[in-house]
């Protein structure tokens, strides 16, 4: 099986524009991301953007990128575009945030692996919630798993809703977890999941990976006790900045 990891990365976001080029000590929140993606277990690994400054960023320091339209909605939109433009070769594309200059191989590699399962159409990682913030924390989605560790449903609320117990007792009485966002699909599943109209959990909790779930897609999970770190906000560059310190 072989898997290509696509980067997506626009230039104009909203709440931090330019994000891709910060600087972290000396190289590139896309370049990092990058680096890091190169350790996996993937046969190549691409920058899709819609800006021609990364592109040519990307180029310079010698990584693989395609441009891509600027109207895309999600990474998704972006990484099947970026994929169209790639030889047939690859059964497998996992979607790499291009603001978590942190991500683990490890984590990358997960992902892929959930793809020796025959049923998996989709694949993404959860961890196990740790602390009350985490689980009353509407913008870290949680997910509830079955029995083969696929994906039952997604939300910003705790669940499941555990009746009798006091919320602070929750954690002691269930395990629950947070969704990690990175997926990886198939490809021929990729192309499907970009025909599909947003649906009616997908808007009342603004979690794409709903839609998935409400169309019928088998979206299979690994747990990960590794942490991500994303940069949102020019206010995380300097959190990045002293998790860099540890992270070297």
């Amino acid at each position: 099986m072989k898997a290509v990891g696509i980067i997506p990365a626009r230039f104009a976001s909203t709440r931090f524009p330019g994000k891709p080029l910060v600087m972290l000590d000396g190289k590139s929140m896309i370049e990092r991301v990058y680096a890091q993606a190169q350790q996996a277990q993937l046969q190549e690994v691409v920058v899709a953007t819609d800006d021609e400054r990364i592109y040519q960023h990307v180029l310079a320091f010698g990584g693989k990128v395609v441009m891509t339209a600027p109207h895309h909605q999600s990474g998704t939109d972006r990484c099947q575009e970026a994929c169209s433009q790639l030889p047939e070769a690859f059964d497998v594309v996992v979607n790499i945030q291009g603001d978590e200059p942190f991500i683990q191989p490890e984590q990358i590699n997960k992902v892929i692996g959930c793809f020796a399962q025959p049923q998996a159409q989709i694949a993404t990682l959860i961890k196990p919630v740790q602390s009350e913030e985490e689980l009353f924390n509407p913008n870290s989605p949680k997910v509830v798993i079955g029995a083969q560790q696929q994906a039952l449903y997604f939300s910003r609320h705790p669940i499941p809703y555990l009746r009798g117990v006091e919320q602070q007792a929750w954690l002691g009485q269930h395990p629950f977890y947070k969704h990690i966002g990175i997926y990886g699909y198939r490809r021929a599943v990729l192309a499907e999941l970009t025909q599909l109209q947003p649906s009616a959990l997908e808007k009342a909790e603004s979690l794409e990976q709903l839609r998935w779930l409400e169309h019928g897609f088998t979206i299979v999970t690994a747990v990960t006790e590794l942490e991500t770190i994303g940069i949102d906000t020019p206010g995380d560059v300097e959190k990045a900045l002293a998790y860099l310190q540890t992270f070297k």
